[in-house]
């Protein structure tokens, strides 16, 4: 009996590469999901099978789990992939905006996890993979509340791996450095929305649009999709998972320079990256 793996987000980036990656195996039953399932009909000619999916919606979400549950009694892998980022100030970015991506990048994927647990902890096995960020662990300016979301996807997985542990469910946490999807081009888009052109912050936003920019196009700094694909393939695979994987050297060596240095000599660090700014 194969394994069913149910991906959220797999439109597009790294939900799709894992979706393609996975979809190969013969001991998965890939289940691709997406708002419009029009975006990813091309996923089942390789073998994932096709589920709409909202994660800012209760009805569809439960539809899909269902589905799901109904062919193999369980889930038997989950991966919490949909999300985005809404960049911009403290001040100036619109909370409607901000709730729209806590619905998604937090909420979404908690009610997923609550509605896949039951019948795994009745089949006493199953996994749950969350796709945070290096976000989750450091700080930049113009993107404090998409920082916010991924910080609370690190305590919401640190709280569930305990707590499901004596039920054969394990948890883990994938912590992806900057990705060659477009989730940099929506970050930029909502950060030139996010402030008037000469406001307070106007210098920073600029500058921070233009930094994003640079560190997305460099191979150094950042990974194509299937860097990612291929770490949560080794989550939901392998007998002993890790609690966290994290995905690119850059991201490496910034959060352990972060780490290393604290919270002051960092700050200098931005400082320095954003002078003339204030």
């Amino acid at each position: 009996m194969t394994t069913a793996v149910l991906i959220t987000g797999t439109s597009s980036g790294i939900g799709r590469a894992t979706a393609q990656r996975l979809a190969g195996r013969s001991d998965l039953t890939v289940y691709a999901t997406a708002r419009r399932v029009e975006a990813i009909a091309d996923l089942a000619e390789i073998g994932a099978r096709i589920l709409a999916l909202d994660v800012t919606d209760e009805k569809s979400m439960r539809a899909a789990v269902e589905a799901v549950e109904a062919d193999h009694g369980a889930v038997g892998a989950l991966v919490n992939n949909a999300g985005y980022g809404e960049y911009g100030t403290i001040e100036e970015t619109g909370l409607d905006g901000v709730r729209r991506q806590f619905e998604t990048n937090v909420f979404g994927l908690a009610r997923m996890t609550q509605l896949v647990l039951p019948a795994m902890r009745a089949a006493k096995r199953g996994r749950i993979i969350n796709v945070g960020s290096m976000g989750g662990r450091i700080v930049f300016p113009a993107g404090g509340y998409y920082h916010a979301s991924k910080y609370a996807v690190e305590a919401l997985a640190d709280a569930l791996r305990f707590e499901v542990a004596p039920f054969g469910i394990k948890v883990s946490l994938i912590e992806p450095g900057l990705i060659r999807t477009r989730f940099g081009d929506t970050a930029a888009h909502t950060l030139a929305g996010s402030a008037a052109p000469r406001g307070p912050y106007a210098a920073l936003n600029a500058l921070a649009d233009q930094r994003m920019a640079a560190s997305y196009r460099s191979t150094l700094l950042s990974a194509p999709p299937e860097s990612v694909a291929k770490v949560i393939e080794r989550a939901v695979t392998t007998r002993k998972p890790r609690t966290r994987y994290m995905v690119t050297p850059a991201a490496k060596a910034l959060v352990h320079t972060r780490r290393l240095l604290g919270a002051r000599v960092f700050d200098t660090y931005l400082r320095m990256q954003f002078r003339g700014t204030a």
